[in-house]
């Protein structure tokens, strides 16, 4: 009966094998209120993780606490994602935390990665819509707040690297309620300005603040642009949707107003060395024709010219000879030609000729009789045949064979006996 008993540890390992091999278990999202928070000279996290009804201990390991960008305290409201297993020393369950995330700011964070994710999806980001940031742009538009520190910003920056360029801004809400129609607002107008480049943006905040730039309406208000629109959000640390539908995204504001325009010593330098190495093609090119034309006037023809009509004149003569010689050669070739055939006995005494193919013809005839079997049949000779084949030999006929005589005035049939 013994036998039917397990020790707790067993139970407890048990249970934890049921709970690492439950694929429900694996990844769980949960949510609620961080209490008894301990956080370990090694790094690690220990809480207990809480609802109106309900609780559940939680560790947070070093390499994943590491990564969260806020401290975390009792009665902090939070989101977190980890596996949920069995500790076998207390047989307690537990959940261990890969992530977490403040709640309310999680909810945010969650819009923003599941937008991000659609409209990448549909290309919103790909490189191959992104338009060029003209170089050197004569008006500008700044869509952004009229008061603050990011307008002054930029509209000095600009001034003060290239006061060529006109400011234009198109003043909007940047963050609140009715911020995001307003911004969409602003750029459908900046359209009709002419503009060579756009800035959209806004000075640093909270992620609840800059939230206005993570909206689905201004990220394709930005993608739809005609005008070639330069994202300045926040700080560097800061990305919002605005930056990757952008065709460029700026740190800061004051980043945008340096991208948007050239320095203007940078130009000035610029136009200095492209001078001096025109000028310096210039020289070159000069000097190459010049030493060309002095080439082609130190050469023989332009010293002599006659000397070019002589030459062609010889070898016209030259020409001229031989050409004459094969004339004079055809005619006394064809002449010779005509000799032979004029002196050609056919037209002599043409009768000679069928004559001669006469006597040909009647001696070839005489030929063929003296070879031919009748003219021996006539003779006195005979042919004999057995079943059409002639008889060589005694041994080509037996008793009782029909023997077909052929002689030179008939023919008679007998049989061998």
């Amino acid at each position: 009966m013994k036998d039917k008993y397990i020790t707790v540890i067993q139970l407890s390992k048990y249970l934890k094998y049921k709970f690492d091999n439950d694929v429900n278990l694996d990844t769980v999202y949960l949510k609620g209120e961080i209490s008894n928070f301990k956080a370990h000279s090694r790094g690690h996290f220990y809480f207990t993780l809480k609802d109106e009804e309900s609780r559940i201990n939680a560790v947070m390991f070093s390499s994943s606490a590491s990564k969260i960008k806020f401290t975390p305290q009792d009665g902090m409201k939070v989101l977190v994602t980890g596996k949920v297993t069995v500790y076998p020393q207390n047989g307690g369950y537990q959940i261990y935390v890969n992530e977490m995330l403040e709640d309310g700011v999680g909810n945010l964070y969650i819009a923003y990665e599941q937008l991000k994710k659609k409209l990448e999806d549909e290309g919103l980001f790909d490189k191959s819509h992104k338009k060029k940031i003209p170089y050197i742009p004569n008006r500008i538009g700044v869509v952004t707040a009229p008061t603050g520190a990011a307008i002054r910003d930029i509209i000095s920056t600009i001034k003060r690297r290239w006061p060529l360029a006109e400011v234009i801004l198109f003043p909007s809400l940047v963050q609140g309620e009715f911020a995001k129609e307003d911004i969409v607002k602003q750029i459908k107008r900046a359209e009709d300005y002419n503009l060579d480049t756009l800035i959209v943006g806004r000075g640093g905040g909270s992620i609840e603040d800059l939230w206005a730039f993570n909206e689905e309406i201004v990220a394709r208000a930005i993608y739809e642009c005609s005008i070639p629109v330069i994202s300045a959000v926040g700080h560097e640390i800061d990305f919002t949707i605005a930056d990757f539908v952008a065709d460029m995204r700026a740190p800061t504001p004051t980043g945008a107003a340096e991208i948007s325009v050239p320095n203007l010593s940078d130009v000035s330098n610029l136009i200095s060395q492209i001078n001096i190495r025109l000028n310096k093609a210039i020289s070159n090119k000069i000097e190459f024709s010049r030493r060309r034309l002095l080439d082609v006037k130190s050469r023989h023809i332009f010293k002599e010219p006659i000397k070019i009509y002589e030459a062609k004149e010889q070898k016209f003569d030259f020409l001229m000879e031989k050409l004459k010689f094969n004339i004079l050669n055809i005619y006394t070739n064809r002449s010779n030609s005509y000799l032979k055939i004029k002196e050609n006995i056919i037209f002599k005494n043409p009768n000679v000729l069928f004559e001669k193919k006469q006597n040909d013809y009647l001696r070839l005839i005489s030929k063929l009789e003296t070879l031919s079997p009748l003219l021996t049949i006539k003779r006195g000779y005979s042919i004999s045949r057995v079943n059409n084949k002639v008889i060589n030999s005694v041994k080509d006929v037996k008793k009782k064979d029909l023997v077909e005589i052929e002689l030179s005035d008939g023919k008679i049939n007998a049989e061998v006996v």
